[in-house]
């Protein structure tokens, strides 16, 4: 039995629903998922409604996007339920900030003469958060740029002329909140990650695993990373970071998963 512990929906920058990906996860016959949407957790009561019809697991998750010595890190966050306050008022404050990045980076576009409109931007977005997929998704709908990657590319990635800062959280300061509020802390594909020397200081500080196996990790890496678990007694989870069919990148949900005993040793873990 094999679970995907890094799932994304239309909660957060994802395509299919939070019921569209517990009916694509009971289709392929896994046995749990973990809904890691960015900075919020509320998709996840939507999914467990669903996959209470069927034997799936729904695990409770969040991702958060986190900086150090300007190198982008995410740590993922598993839980038995989110519903501390803390936990809820913190992700809030990330909300809130990205919607104003997103309106920051539209009206960028529109002063370099880019048609879109920041209510179709909602528009897009719908009930998740507004953030750079939904207005990339606007410029590829006024023919501006052929498709999602190209708007990160040109217009709204790092070192592009419409990007706005995100607000800067540190891996420690999302790892000790996580704990703080009874989630279970895990290093998100580290193989993207240009500076790994931070581990140890991560580990330190209350990291309980890492992402060995992830779409962007070759072989060698997700042999490398489980060597690490192993070392430092840490779980070793799995996940295709799933952003739905509709994405243009588009991990298949299920591509990539952690066994049986990841899930385990997670939930052993909660507080």
């Amino acid at each position: 039995m094999s679970a995907d512990l890094h799932v994304h929906t239309t909660i957060s920058d994802g395509s299919d629903t939070p019921v569209e990906v517990v009916n694509r996860a009971v289709s392929l016959g896994l046995y749990a998922i973990a809904i890691t949407d960015h900075d919020i957790t509320e998709g996840v009561y939507e999914a467990k409604q669903e996959a209470v019809k069927f034997k799936l697991e729904v695990i409770p998750g969040v991702e958060i996007s986190c900086y150090y010595k300007n190198t982008e890190i995410h740590i993922l966050g598993y839980f038995r339920e989110p519903n501390h306050p803390e936990l809820k008022s913190v992700l809030k404050e990330m909300r809130d900030y990205r919607v104003v990045r997103a309106y920051r980076m539209v009206d960028k576009l529109r002063g370099m003469g880019c048609d879109i409109e920041w209510s179709r931007v909602k528009q897009i977005a719908g009930k998740g958060t507004v953030g750079r997929p939904h207005i990339a998704d606007a410029l590829v709908e006024k023919n501006i740029v052929p498709n999602r990657e190209t708007a990160f590319k040109s217009f709204i990635g790092q070192q592009c002329p419409a990007y706005v800062n995100r607000k800067k959280v540190t891996p420690v300061e999302a790892i000790e909140l996580l704990s703080r509020t009874g989630g279970v802390p895990v290093l998100a594909h580290p193989g993207t990650v240009s500076n790994i020397q931070i581990l140890p200081l991560l580990i330190n500080n209350g990291l309980k695993g890492i992402e060995v196996w992830h779409p962007h990790h070759s072989p060698l890496q997700s042999q490398y990373y489980l060597k690490q678990t192993e070392k430092y007694n840490l779980i070793p989870t799995g996940g295709s970071d799933y952003h739905g069919m509709k994405h243009d990148s588009c991990n298949c949900l299920g591509a990539v998963t952690a066994p049986l005993e990841s899930v385990n040793r997670i939930k052993n873990l909660f507080n």
